[in-house]
C-alpha cells in the first residue's frame, strides 16, 4: 500500500532532521481566537498522529506556553525517534496578568510575553520549553518574529542557537516570520538550516519565489511553508474572510473566488489545492497547518488525499494579478 504523500518523510536542509511533508501547527491548540479545552487538544493531537503525521510546530507564544505544554504531555509516552518537534525562541514567558485574548490567545493565565533576542533569552527560553513540554530536547529552534529586531536577533539570538546546535543540544536552527525580506537576510547572511515562511508562498501570495526560494534551494536551507490559507480565505473564500491577519479586501476576496471556481471545476476543494501548492517547489520541505480540533485535523487529512490533475495547476500557475 502507498502511503499518502503527506506521510512521506523528507530531510529539512542539511540538518539530518527529517519531517513529515504536512506538520501540525499547534497555535490553535494554544487558544488562538478562542479557548480549547484539555480534552479537545489531546484528541485533535491524537487524530493528527494516527494519520501519520510526525512534526509538531509550537512556541511559548501560543498560549503562553500552554501549546507546548499540551504537546509535550501527548507526545510523553510516544517514541522519541518516531517525531520531530519544533519550537521558538525570541519571547520570554514571565510572570504577570494579561487579559484573556492578549495578543490573540486564551491560554494559560499569570504569564506575560516579554520580547527578548538575546544570547541569554534564547537560554532561559529554551530551558523553559523543556521544563514546560517535559521534552529531552527540540529537533528545531526557529527565532520567531524578529520583524523590529533584528540587530539583536542577529548578533544575540543567532550564535546562541549556533553553540547550542554546535554542542549537539539542538539539530536545526532557523527563523520563522511573516515576511520575505528578513528571511532572505538570513539566509544569506547566516548559516541557518531552515526557515518557516507563514503566508508568503500561497495559492495568493508567492513573493517569495522571485529570491528566498531560489536562494535557499541553491544554499540547501529547508523552507516549511505555514499561512497556506493566507488567515482563512483559502479555506473559504466566503464575505468577511480573513486575508493576513485582516479582512480581506474585495479584490483579494474576489482572486481567491476565482481560484475556488476554478478548483471547482475540476472537482478539487480550494482547500486541498492551497495546502499542496507550496509543495511544487523544489525548495519546500514541508507544510505546516494549524487545527484546533479532530474535525479541523480530519479535514485537512481529507483535503490531503484529493487528486490535482495537472491541468488544474496549469490554470492556477496564471499571475494572480490575471485572475
Amino acid at each position: 500500500m502507498v502511503e499518502p504523500w503527506f506521510t512521506e518523510r523528507a530531510s529539512l536542509g542539511r540538518s539530518g532532521v527529517t519531517v513529515t511533508k504536512l506538520g501540525l501547527g499547534t497555535s490553535p491548540l494554544g487558544g488562538l481566537s478562542a479557548p480549547v479545552d484539555e480534552d479537545e487538544a489531546r484528541t485533535a493531537l491524537e487524530v493528527a498522529w494516527d494519520a501519520g503525521i510526525r512534526f509538531f510546530d509550537t512556541a511559548p507564544h501560543y498560549g503562553t506556553g500552554q501549546s507546548e505544554r499540551r504537546l509535550g504531555a501527548f507526545l510523553a509516552d510516544r517514541p522519541r525517534a518516531d517525531f520531530a518537534v519544533c519550537t521558538k525562541v525570541g519571547r520570554l514567558l514571565v510572570p504577570g496578568d494579561a487579559p484573556p485574548g492578549d495578543w490573540g490567545f486564551y491560554g494559560d493565565p499569570g504569564l506575560v510575553r516579554v520580547n527578548d533576542y538575546s544570547a541569554e533569552g534564547v537560554y532561559r527560553s529554551l530551558a523553559d520549553s523543556l521544563e514546560r513540554s517535559g521534552l529531552d530536547a527540540f529537533d528545531v529552534v526557529l527565532i520567531h518574529d524578529p520583524d523590529h529586531h533584528w540587530e539583536q536577533a542577529v548578533t544575540g539570538a543567532y550564535p546562541a542557537l549556533e553553540r547550542l546546535r554546535a554542542e549537539g543540544a539542538v539539530r536545526a536552527i532557523g527563523a520563522g516570520m511573516n515576511q520575505v525580506e528578513m528571511l532572505t537576510r538570513f539566509v544569506t547572511e547566516t548559516d541557518i538550516d531552515c526557515l518557516l515562511l507563514a503566508g508568503r508562498y500561497s495559492l495568493l501570495d508567492r513573493s517569495a519565489a522571485d529570491e528566498l526560494l531560489p536562494l535557499c534551494a541553491s544554499r540547501g536551507v529547508g523552507v516549511l511553508v505555514g499561512g497556506v490559507f493566507n488567515s482563512g480565505i483559502l479555506a473559504n473564500p466566503a464575505p468577511g474572510a480573513g486575508y493576513n491577519y485582516a479582512p480581506a479586501s474585495d479584490d483579494v476576496l474576489r482572486r481567491a473566488q476565482t481560484l475556488a471556481a476554478r478548483c471547482a471545476a475540476h472537482g478539487v476543494p480550494l482547500a486541498a489545492a492551497a495546502m499542496r501548492f507550496p509543495l511544487r517547489h523544489p525548495a519546500v520541505t514541508g507544510v505546516v497547518i494549524g487545527a484546533r480540533s479532530a474535525k479541523q485535523v480530519t479535514g485537512n487529512v481529507v483535503n490531503a488525499r484529493v487528486a490535482i490533475p495537472e491541468e488544474l495547476w496549469a490554470e492556477l500557475d496564471l499571475p494572480t494579478d490575471a485572475l
